[in-house]
C-alpha cells in the first residue's frame, strides 16, 4: 500500500476518533452533572483503575499496555477537567 493510501486511512480513523472523543466528553459531562446532584467527587480513582485494567485486558496490540494506560489517562484527565469546569459553572448560576 502506498504512503498516501495509508495516510488517507489514518485520516479516516482520526475523524472517527474525533467523534468518539467528543461523544465520550459529552457523556462525561452528563456523569459530572449526576455527580454534582449526588454530591460525589469528580475524581474516582477506583473507577479509573477499573478502566485501565479493562483496557489492558482487552488490548490486542501493537501498543503495549503502558501506552494504552497513558492514552486513557489523558482522555480521562480531559474528561475530569470538563466535569470540573461544568460543575463550577453550574455552581455560579445557583
Amino acid at each position: 500500500m502506498a504512503i498516501d493510501e495509508i495516510r488517507k486511512r489514518i485520516d479516516l480513523l482520526d475523524d472517527v476518533l474525533l467523534r468518539i472523543f467528543n461523544e465520550r466528553a459529552r457523556l462525561a459531562l452528563e456523569i459530572g452533572h449526576h455527580k454534582k446532584l449526588l454530591e460525589l467527587p469528580v475524581y474516582d480513582p477506583s473507577r479509573e483503575k477499573r478502566i485501565f485494567a479493562r483496557m489492558k485486558a482487552d488490548n490486542p496490540g501493537p501498543l503495549d499496555d503502558g501506552a494504552i494506560v497513558r492514552l486513557f489517562e489523558r482522555v480521562i484527565d480531559e474528561s475530569r477537567r470538563l466535569e470540573r469546569i461544568m460543575t463550577q459553572a453550574e455552581g455560579t448560576t445557583e
